[in-house]
């Protein structure tokens, strides 16, 4: 085997995410023991080789396409395993990037007691202009290997999610909602220099504004009793038996996530059988949970010790019974009932009548589905709108049929034709 012959190679572009390194002359490739800078890992890139005039002809290698690894953790880089796999190939992504604290020195608690704040390599960036470059490339994957029907979620704090807000939104991103998770059980602010940092921001992303992205708003209203979910989610930050512990009992990670979180993302945004990719995989409560609620997952992870205990975790994950996860079926993806349908079937049958809640109007039903009341004819939308003076009415709701002395919207007879399907 020759031995390379290395060369000094210096970036020329910021398309050019390699600090200045020795190449191989004849290959291109850069040093193995060259690093990339902190908070990014080592990866293996094709270098420019220029020609006489100067100019860079090479480009960056083109990794090889995997099969979709469907339950696993990838072992690297995330820019580097996302770019190995298929294009648009997950349905959700759930992000949870280093935040890019910029602690400097120990936090001390006023009895003394040090702080286990986050203060690893992982999160640590010479400067924001380094991180908005590794912001870029991770999105860019994240782009390409998202369906075009999929969504992604990003958190981050106000260290960083400003930062990852409008570079998703330069990368053709469409921001859906700014969820605002506010911790029950915030860490105080020790110091008594700031407001106590209660709150941290997921932003949920279609890849374009046209996007018919999965949103199961019927299942999240019955998880908040029956009431519509807001965009302000109070859910406590990770701790006690949920908090993931290594091998000398200390937490594995700093910022774990709870699992009530990403219970409620997946629950969301998925159905069972999706596929969940989550780039920055930590101790993997994005695999647990998709597991326990019959979702695939791909993790990607460089820290060994992340993966260990992530593996572990995941494994002792059971996951919810069959007719568990059954939820609220959304009414977008229910077969379309018409009106007509129920005199057809007789439920309603044609020549019988229908009224509003308080009685106010009695409308004929014709043969053809259609109403009449007063000097109004037509659907039972259009009815209802015109006799209120309204420009739209939901017929569905605002119709009812007596039943034995009780009224009853129409809306009930539709499910029941619905449950007889």
């Amino acid at each position: 085997m020759v031995e390379p012959e290395w060369i000094p190679f210096v970036p020329l572009s910021r398309d050019w995410t390699v600090n200045p390194c020795l190449l191989d002359r004849d290959s291109g490739l850069t040093h193995p023991e060259q690093t990339l800078g902190k908070g990014r890992s080592q990866v293996n890139y094709i270098a420019p080789v220029t020609g006489r005039t100067g100019r860079a002809e090479g480009t960056r290698n083109a990794p090889a396409r995997r099969e979709l690894p469907l339950d696993r953790i990838l072992v690297g880089d995330c820019i580097a395993e996302m770019a190995r796999l298929p294009d648009k190939c997950v349905d959700m992504i759930f992000a949870d990037p280093p935040y890019n604290l910029q602690l400097g020195g120990d936090l001390m608690r006023p009895e003394g007691g040090k702080v286990d704040a986050c203060d690893d390599d992982w999160d640590k960036f010479d400067s924001l202009a380094v991180y908005d470059d590794f912001t870029r490339e991770w999105l860019e994957q994240a782009r390409r290997i998202l369906k075009d029907d999929g969504t992604i979620w990003v958190i981050g704090s106000y260290h960083n999610i400003y930062r990852v807000g409008s570079l998703l939104q330069d990368a053709d991103f469409w921001i859906l909602n700014d969820i605002v998770w506010r911790k029950a059980n915030p860490m105080p602010n020790f110091r008594g220099t700031r407001f106590t940092n209660a709150h941290e921001t997921l932003l949920w992303c279609a890849k374009d504004e046209k996007a018919r992205y999965t949103f199961n708003y019927r299942a999240m209203k019955a998880l908040n009793d029956d009431l519509q979910m807001r965009s302000d989610w109070v859910l406590p930050i990770c701790s006690g038996g949920e908090r993931v512990k290594d091998e000398f009992g200390e937490k594995a990670h700093p910022t774990q996530k709870p699992e009530a979180l990403l219970y409620r993302i997946l629950l969301a945004c998925t159905k069972p059988g999706d596929v969940v990719l989550d780039p920055f995989f930590g101790t993997g409560t994005t695999g647990a949970v998709a597991r326990r609620l019959g979702r695939k997952w791909i993790g990607i992870e460089r820290e060994k010790a992340y993966v260990k205990v992530a593996t572990q975790r995941i494994e002792s994950t059971l996951p919810l019974d069959e007719s568990a996860m059954e939820t609220v079926p959304d009414k977008r993806s229910q077969p379309r009932v018409a009106f007509g349908l129920l005199v057809e079937s007789g439920m309603v049958p044609a020549g019988s009548f229908l009224t509003d809640s308080k009685r106010r109007w009695k409308a004929h039903v014709r043969a053809d589905g259609s109403l009449s009341c007063e000097t109004h004819a037509g659907s039972i939308h259009k009815v209802g709108a015109a006799l209120q003076g309204a420009p739209s009415c939901n017929g569905w709701t605002f119709w009812h049929v007596e039943k034995n002395g009780v009224l009853l919207p129409i809306d009930t007879l539709r499910a029941a034709h619905l449950s007889g399907l």
